[in-house]
């Protein structure tokens, strides 16, 4: 990893502050007079990072971007349906050995991972930035929270596995006591949107629960997973256990066909095939997909913090985002104050590529979303949306850039009135109280994260248990929701199933087993005993047992 970090150095000059920043500018990575004649990053100098990745090497590679400029980024080899199983299978047999160490000795992997990723996160941010396109401070929150997850596991693991006794039939003759065990090989399909979050947001639970990791990332933004791999085998995890493939849809329908639990984020229509795929051979599946995700902000809110609180919601990541608000819900009677704070903000947010914290928002990662946003915004502008601010793709900065959005008067009818836009665009509705606000807030298909804002925190929890999506955050925008780790995260609805974070999120990946000890036999107090009386002895005898059990409030 130091000579890759090394070579980084060259074309993103070391950080003044000790390891929080990169270049202050994209500009001289690329030959500007021709930016397709060569790689951003030279071939050696990725080379040590992709010959991570399970491949045969037939078939091709997938040329990268730097979605700043549009340049070709990096080459990367991708695998084939046979190097799946070849990956699955190795991950397999390491992982029947993993299985028998102790939790504490795979929590202490991820505690050395945790400070690692700290220690060396201008290596990764660096890489989240040109892979993705997005700003400084949207790449932190990737490091930050790895942090949070990684500290999280590797502390509370061993209270997560460790066995669990139950009552049993009878009190005092029956122990009950639930084992967890690994599924075996976990499959994890991630997008590019957040690659070190997400790569990694089921494989450090599952890894501190003794299973395998088999990792798809993006094509896009297969660099930062394998740096990722890197350095959990730097920080003492065995070989074998992290394996990286790369590809597009056949190489994840390739991994959810072999591994024993499959761990899928991107959009419902894909997951609801990666659900079907699963059923048909009854694995275990995590899904994370589509959000339309909304923020209220009641008659009481204070409306200067609702207003940079709503900044950060909507334009994080340039609005790609799972958890991103993309329609605003104003109480009329503060719409107009909380507008004239909101729109001059959104204004000001700063635009650019930068490798260090002097930009606000960076760029959409590829023309696919570009044209998605444009495609949104345009339809809504010809049903009678109005543009309070945004609303021009700024090509003048870079090819993907986008100008962060307000709409207003959006119609119903309206494509980005109901469909994911995943994007730098948000849309106003207006309600006359917080009834009205919770049936819009609850009028969508999506459940997945929503926000409301108010000064009465009691206000704030029984609207919050009105509305139908898996966290609500209350005077925040997604942040605190998803970095309490302790709790699970997912979506009601068609945003999901299952649950990462928290007991949830490691108890998924893995499988129950009840163990049962019956006491007695030695005595004659066995149930084979009890049935061999004559008659309905046993029946009557098993009634009055069941029924002074209840009197006594035994569970």
């Amino acid at each position: 990893m130091g000579a890759v970090t090394r070579n980084l150095s060259r074309m993103a000059s070391e950080p003044a502050d000790g390891g929080q920043g990169g270049s202050a500018a994209i500009d001289g990575l690329i030959d500007p007079e021709d930016p397709s004649a060569t790689y951003v990053l030279e071939p050696d100098v990725v080379a040590p990072l992709v010959a991570r990745i399970v491949t045969s090497h037939t078939a091709g590679d997938h040329r990268s971007l730097l979605p700043f400029t549009g340049a070709p980024l990096a080459a990367i080899p991708l695998s084939s349906v046979e190097d799946v199983a070849d990956a699955v299978e190795r991950a397999r047999r390491a992982q029947r050995s993993w299985a028998h160490t102790t939790v504490a000795e795979r929590a202490a992997v991820l505690l050395r991972f945790h400070d690692l990723v700290l220690e060396r996160q201008s290596e990764v941010l660096d890489l989240l930035q040109m892979e993705t396109g997005k700003s400084r401070r949207s790449a932190f929150e990737e490091v930050a929270d790895i942090a949070q997850v990684t500290r999280h596991y590797g502390v509370r693991a061993g209270a997560y596995l460790a066995d669990r006794r139950v009552g049993g039939m009878l009190p005092v003759l029956t122990r009950a006591t639930v084992h967890r065990r690994p599924v075996g090989v976990v499959g994890a399909i991630a997008p590019w949107n957040y690659p070190l979050t997400l790569g990694l947001a089921e494989a450090l639970p599952a890894l501190v629960a003794g299973n395998a990791v088999v990792l798809k990332p993006d094509p896009q933004t297969s660099l930062t997973a394998l740096w990722a791999a890197e350095l959990l085998e730097e920080a003492g995890l065995p070989g074998d256990l992290f394996l990286v493939v790369a590809g597009g849809g056949d190489i994840g329908a390739a991994l959810t066909g072999h591994v024993d639990h499959i761990a899928f984020t991107g959009s419902t229509a894909t997951g609801r095939k990666v659900a079907a795929q699963a059923g048909e051979r009854l694995i275990g599946t995590t899904l994370e997909l589509g959000g339309k995700n909304p923020l209220y902000v009641a008659a009481d809110a204070h409306v200067p913090s609702a207003a940079q609180g709503a900044v950060r919601a909507c334009f994080s990541n340039s609005g790609q985002l799972c958890v991103s608000i993309e329609r605003l819900i104003l109480h009329e009677d503060i719409a107009e104050e909380f507008l004239d704070a909101f729109v001059p903000l959104v204004r000001g947010l700063t635009l650019g590529t930068a490798l260090d914290y002097s930009v606000d928002m960076g760029s959409l990662t590829s023309q696919a979303q570009l044209d998605r946003v444009v495609a949104h915004v345009d339809d809504a502008l010809a049903e009678g949306a109005r543009v309070l601010a945004g609303g021009v793709h700024r090509a003048d900065i870079g090819p993907f850039f986008y100008a962060p959005t307000v709409l207003d008067h959006v119609p119903p009818t309206a494509d980005c009135a109901h469909e994911e836009t995943f994007g730098p665009v948000v849309s106003v509705t207006r309600v006359p109280d917080d009834a009205t606000a919770i049936r819009v807030m609850n009028d969508s298909e999506y459940g997945l994260s929503a926000s409301i804002w108010t000064q009465d925190t009691a206000r704030g929890r029984r609207l919050a248990a009105q509305v139908e999506a898996g966290a609500v955050n209350i005077n925040d925008g997604y942040a605190s929701a998803f970095g309490s780790v302790s709790a699970p995260m997912g979506g009601f609805k068609s945003s999901g199933q299952g649950r990462r974070h928290g007991r949830e999120g490691i108890e998924a990946l893995t499988e129950p087993q009840t163990i049962v000890v019956q006491r007695g036999v030695s005595r004659g107090l066995s149930f084979d005993t009890l049935y061999a009386q004559p008659g309905d002895r046993p029946s009557r005898l098993l009634t009055a047992a069941f029924s002074v059990m209840k009197k006594l409030r035994l569970p």
